[in-house]
């Protein structure tokens, strides 16, 4: 091996965010391939001036796969967006199955609709517009599988929510808890930052759950998710 050679693999390897980002690619496209439908859903999401926060392709495969691990057939999502992650859910649980998704824009809740009918999964889908805080306390409980993905300030709400809607072994995904690894200061003024840090001490001290965290790599950059499971 030359040193040319082996100085471009050294940059190849080199841990940065454009490293992440096309590791994270490599891995979508190996193990999530081509989906026109959720391909559609993110173009839409695009054309309407959503943000691009929704979860990266390796993410939506591995809630589908939580959902059908855990053998989840009601599942509840706090935070819609543009409905990728809905979609990724709601073939989890099968023709039989429901996913309820709160999402607190109604504009953003139109599109999400929009995309999961055409992504064939309409009819499992119950799409509830408001504020997750004014919305939970109407649904039914005996959820099987709970995905947080809204306003970080209020995950100590929805984690609460999400144990009362629950039962014994419901499994929750509390996502972006890493924030670039500002979790780690006790100092921090911002306000999502903030939040992160008391719904993961919520998680550790609440009797209600068994947790733990990954912090993360990849497409979105530094961040992670929490596991959970209602005891």
């Amino acid at each position: 091996m030359t040193r040319t050679t082996a100085g471009r693999l050294a940059d190849l390897m080199e841990s940065t965010p454009s490293a992440w980002s096309d590791a994270d690619a490599y891995l979508a496209d190996l193990l999530v391939g081509h989906d026109a439908a959720l391909e559609e859903a993110l173009a839409a999401q695009r054309e309407a001036g959503m943000p691009e926060i929704e979860v990266a392709p390796v993410a939506g495969k591995l809630l589908n796969l939580v959902a059908r691990i855990s053998g989840a057939r009601r599942v509840l999502e706090i935070g819609t967006l543009g409905g990728y992650s809905t979609i990724w859910l709601a073939r989890a649980v099968g023709p039989d199955g429901r996913v309820v998704t709160i999402e607190a824009e109604a504009d953003n809740a139109a599109i999400a609709r929009a995309s999961i009918d055409a992504a064939g999964v309409g009819d499992r889908v119950d799409i509830r517009v408001g504020r997750g805080a004014e919305v939970l306390p109407t649904l039914v409980g005996g959820f099987d599988l709970v995905f947080i993905d809204a306003d970080k300030e209020s995950n100590t709400i929805y984690l609460d929510w999400a144990a009362r809607l629950g039962r014994p072994g419901t499994v929750i995904v509390l996502d972006n808890i890493g924030r670039d690894g500002e979790i780690v200061r006790d100092d921090t003024t911002d306000s999502k930052v903030i939040g992160t840090r008391e719904g993961l001490r919520m998680l550790a001290e609440d009797p209600r759950f068994d947790a733990t965290a990954l912090q993360t790599v990849g497409l979105k950059g530094w961040d992670g998710f929490a596991l959970a499971v209602v005891v």
